[in-house]
């Protein structure tokens, strides 16, 4: 983007000087590049800034007069809409660039911004923090509990597999216990008994 001021180089006017070397000289303090255009030893120069000018902005003979500011084909305005933005800290709004960091104006529209949306901001951010963090301190107490929890509960099923193991190995003790000799003579009694019922059933049959 280009920076365009229409002066007159041999304009017969003080005031109309004045305001020209007013203008070029706050530009070049602030290091923004711009292309002086002549309008007296252009006529291309001067019928393009007459006629891009805005109606609105052009006095009432219809011919506006040096300085007239332009970013590209955008206008910005003349020496008095250029000195109230000056006196504003607002000439890169003005000019339609974005001031840069560190500078006056961008510290102005820093505060600006603050003063405006920043109470809002702050309180949202630091109820955020807040809420976070406590988010964040309940989820690790939540998962400390559920630890201890875990714990718990393994310790109670280790115990439950303890007794568990203990009443299979009574179980099993009393299943290998070797049978008396009272219990033996039993068994064979019965067996004895049985036999001979089979004997005697056969033999009738016979």
């Amino acid at each position: 983007m280009v920076i365009k001021v229409f002066l007159a180089s041999s304009s017969g006017s003080t005031a109309i000087k004045k305001k020209q070397q007013d203008v070029l000289g706050f530009l070049e303090a602030l290091k923004v590049d711009y292309a002086p255009l002549d309008i007296a030893c252009n006529e291309d120069n001067r019928m393009w800034m007459r006629e891009n000018v805005p109606v609105e902005k052009k006095p009432t003979n219809g011919i506006p007069l040096p300085p007239q500011i332009f970013n590209e084909e955008s206008y910005c305005g003349d020496y008095e809409t250029f000195f109230d933005a000056k006196e504003d800290n607002a000439v890169y709004a003005f000019l339609g660039l974005p001031p840069p960091p560190g500078s006056k104006e961008a510290k102005e529209a820093e505060k600006a911004f603050i003063l405006e949306n920043g109470p809002v901001e702050n309180g949202t951010v630091e109820n955020e923090t807040v809420e976070s963090e406590t988010v964040e301190n309940g989820t690790d107490d939540a998962e400390d509990e559920e630890n201890l929890e875990a714990e718990e509960v393994e310790e109670e099923n280790l115990d439950d597999d303890s007794l568990e193991e203990v009443e299979d190995e009574e179980a099993k003790g009393e299943d290998d216990q070797p049978v008396s000799e009272e219990e033996e003579e039993l068994r064979q009694l019965e067996e004895e008994e049985e036999a001979p019922e089979v004997t005697e059933q056969e033999e009738e049959d016979e």
